[in-house]
């Protein structure tokens, strides 16, 4: 069983900053690619930002040059660096992870729970 875990949303006024991290445990081989969507009330959940096992890194044009991803491998932890917060950043944010369970078998993938982000002042 795998499960990923979130923390860090919150409240914060426009201009500020946030962090959210997610961890996965459970029984993984390999955590390949790992990613933040987000999803805000009446709107299609949208990928924010993705981060390949070797570091290669995209996100979306709504935030870039404001967000960063970034992973610890040995801790199996995505993190979402997040500044100049806008209002229109209001949303869950979700974690997930592609995560192979051995060595030749397929990978599957995760999701968090959800995290709160609200910026408003």
């Amino acid at each position: 069983q795998v499960q990923l875990v979130e923390s860090g949303g919150g409240l914060v006024q426009p201009g500020g900053s946030l962090r959210l991290s997610c961890a996965a445990s459970g029984s993984i081989f390999r955590t390949n690619r790992m990613g933040w969507y987000r999803q805000a009330p009446g709107k299609q959940r949208e990928l924010v930002a993705a981060v390949a096992s070797g570091g290669y890194t995209n996100y979306a044009d709504s935030v870039k040059g404001r967000f960063t991803i970034s992973r610890d491998n040995a801790k199996n932890t995505v993190y979402l660096q997040m500044n100049s917060l806008k209002p229109e950043d209001t949303a869950v944010y979700y974690c997930n992870a592609d995560i192979s369970l051995s060595d030749y078998g397929p990978q599957y993938r995760y999701w968090g729970q959800g995290t709160q982000v609200t910026v408003s002042s």
